[in-house]
């Protein structure tokens, strides 16, 4: 009986796989059953899609055109047949397992398919057919998978995705016979290239040196691109265009001269973008130095809204304080702090008042008037120690201002990077674990009171930390990602610097957590973050990736900052804090540890060691601090 009774359940088992791979078959049937009704003038090619049999068994495809792998549908092939209609990508993505598709060689037409949706695809094969217009910028974002990208021979248009260029893994790219236009991008991952063509576009401009290596028939029939392998850009001109340009050069060299002065004068050595260059030298008289040229860009700002008519009044976000206007701002003397693309900051000292830091805005127009000074309320409203809310602000549409306190001992950046030329002692463990703790509660804070935001602070990095005087860290900068230019946005802001978004154009809630764990990083290894410095590209050789290449065993000689004052009863607390730091900039989303877990361990983290014993030999089990998620 015990034996029959355990046929029974073999059985049972046996009939409930199938009874699942038949339900997962008939979902695959379904969702391609629907790409074919999409399709046009396939004849008797598709006969064999049909409910009656699923596309994929274990050992073969029962479906044309269908490739199979394990009894999944990995792949569509379907070339050569004359198709016309449109391809279904949202039932597409409905296949799990889905890798490679091709339509080449058919009369396909219409704009660009939402292939974005494909987010596991290895290879498309779209060449030969008629799809015309724009392809979108940010269409390869996410498919991080991509190896091989055919789209020759159609009529698309516009400039080449720049989204292209940041596919990890491409290995063969065809584009020829269409119509792009503009420049070629600069693509960052060439090396495994191996096949290429841009041919018979209307490309111009120099060729980028990523792709000059490959051969000239790749760029054959685009009449305005130069440059290696192609002919020279420099073309010898004949004389009476050379007169021409003669009396146009000297025009210009006289306008670009005065330009120059005057950007000179107004953005003291032009626009800085992504993240901050490290301070390395930052003498204490700096900012006097910078006064003459630049009193005169911060009064320029506040006076020419006076000429036109503006009303000078600033909107006050906090009651304690005494209000003034802009008037009283032409009448205090200034000096700069800082210049950027984003923003530019002025030290002003006020007629018997306050010392005031005003930030001038040019980039924050991505949402209207009333919306933005919702927002600034919204932003008023926090109160938190580790925070720097905004005192006051100024809107306008051109240009927008942002009042702060001004703090005296100035940025966690400087003090890192530049304490050597200020002649500032280095901060040591204790401060520095002080700092990771503020910065780590003032998050914390911006999570659960700006729960709506994906990115609370959205451009958490040193420059956005000053310090009191108690060297009590003050976030700033915080919450402007709803109000900023989006193309500005992604251009110098930090969670636009993240793994998940350079690979999959996407931003989470733990994007905000990798800043905090590559600021860790920073403040532990006294390295300013190469991550950051190129702009919206990353590097070679990250921070994170730097630290991870050294074993355990030499983090005290080998990564941490030696002017951190380590001592023998504090390697174990600086371990955990590194160990924390990784945890919180893993590159996969879903292995990063939360803001919550990450604040918890860090408030864990303590000055000294409880046991003496080194702690490579205290923690050598991975398991007590690497997340099992």
């Amino acid at each position: 009986m015990a034996l029959s009774g355990w046929h029974c359940w073999i059985i049972f088992i046996v009939l409930l796989a199938s009874l699942f791979h038949t339900s997962s078959a008939a979902s695959d049937s379904e969702l391609l059953l629907k790409v074919k009704d999409n399709l046009e003038n396939y004849g008797s090619y598709l006969d064999s899609w049909n409910s009656s049999t699923p596309p994929c068994n274990v050992g073969h495809a029962n479906w044309r055109g269908i490739l199979c792998y394990e009894g999944k549908v990995w792949g569509v092939k379907l070339e050569n047949i004359g198709l016309a209609g449109f391809i279904d990508i949202e039932s597409l993505k409905g296949l799990p397992y889905l890798r490679t598709m091709s339509f080449m060689n058919n009369n396909l037409e219409g704009s660009w398919p939402e292939i974005h949706h494909l987010v596991g695809l290895k290879s498309v094969y779209l060449s030969n057919n008629k799809f015309s217009g724009e392809i979108p910028y940010r269409t390869f974002a996410g498919l991080q998978w991509l190896k091989k990208v055919h789209l020759s021979n159609n009529h698309f248009s516009g400039s080449i995705p720049t989204s292209l260029t940041l596919l990890p893994r491409l290995i063969e790219l065809r584009l020829e016979g269409n119509e792009f236009t503009g420049p070629i991008p600069h693509f960052h991952h060439l090396n495994r290239l191996r096949s290429f063509s841009v041919a018979n576009n209307q490309l111009q401009g120099q060729i980028p040196t990523t792709v000059s290596r490959m051969p000239i028939s790749a760029f054959a029939g685009n009449e305005r691109l130069c440059g290696a392998p192609l002919e020279s850009c420099t073309v010898k001109p004949s004389t009476a265009s050379m007169i021409v340009a003669l009396v146009v050069v000297c025009l210009a060299v006289l306008v670009i001269g005065s330009v120059v002065l005057i950007l000179h004068r107004r953005k003291n050595r032009g626009c800085v973008t992504g993240a901050d260059n490290p301070p390395s030298s930052l003498g204490k008289g700096r900012g006097r130095e910078m006064y003459d040229d630049n009193r005169s860009s911060f009064r320029s700002t506040t006076s020419s809204h006076s000429r036109r008519g503006d009303p000078m009044r600033l909107s006050f976000l906090r009651g304690d304080i005494d209000q003034f206007d802009l008037q009283e701002l032409l009448r205090a003397s200034a000096e700069i702090l800082g210049s950027g693309c984003f923003s530019s900051s002025y030290k002003a000292a006020l007629l018997n008042g306050p010392i005031i830091v005003v930030k001038r805005f040019k980039q924050m127009n991505n949402v209207g008037k009333e919306e933005f000074q919702e927002h600034m309320r919204r932003l008023g409203r926090l109160s938190h120690p580790n925070l720097l809310p905004p005192v006051a602000y100024y809107y306008r549409k051109e240009e927008k201002l942002l009042v702060t306190d001004y703090v005296q001992n100035g940025s966690l950046a400087v003090r890192l990077h530049g304490h050597q030329s200020l002649g500032e002692p280095s901060l040591e463990w204790p401060i520095r674990l002080k700092i990771v703790k503020g910065i780590a509660k003032g998050l914390e804070y911006l999570y659960r009171d700006m729960a709506s935001l994906i990115a609370p602070h959205g451009n958490l990095k040193s420059s956005n930390v000053l310090l009191t005087e108690s060297f009590e860290p003050l976030l700033t900068d915080y919450g402007l990602v709803p109000v900023t230019n989006q193309e500005m946005a992604q251009d110098i802001m930090v969670i636009y610097k993240s793994p998940e978004y350079l690979q999959q154009g996407r931003i989470t809630k733990k994007t905000d957590v990798w800043c905090l764990g590559i600021l860790i990083l920073e403040i532990l290894t006294g390295k300013f973050p190469a991550n950051f410095l190129q702009k919206g590209k990353g590097s070679e050789v990250s921070l994170a990736s730097w630290v991870e290449s050294v074993v355990p065993e030499e983090w005290t000689n080998a990564v941490f900052d030696q002017d951190m004052g380590a001592t023998k009863n504090s390697e174990g607390e600086m371990g955990k804090l590194l160990k924390i730091a990784l945890n919180c900039c893993e590159g996969d989303v879903d292995k990063r540890w939360d803001l919550k877990e990450a604040v918890e361990k860090i408030l864990e983290v303590k000055q000294r060691d409880d046991d003496p014993e080194n702690f490579f030999t205290s923690f050598a089990s991975e398991a007590d601090m690497m997340s099992s998620t």
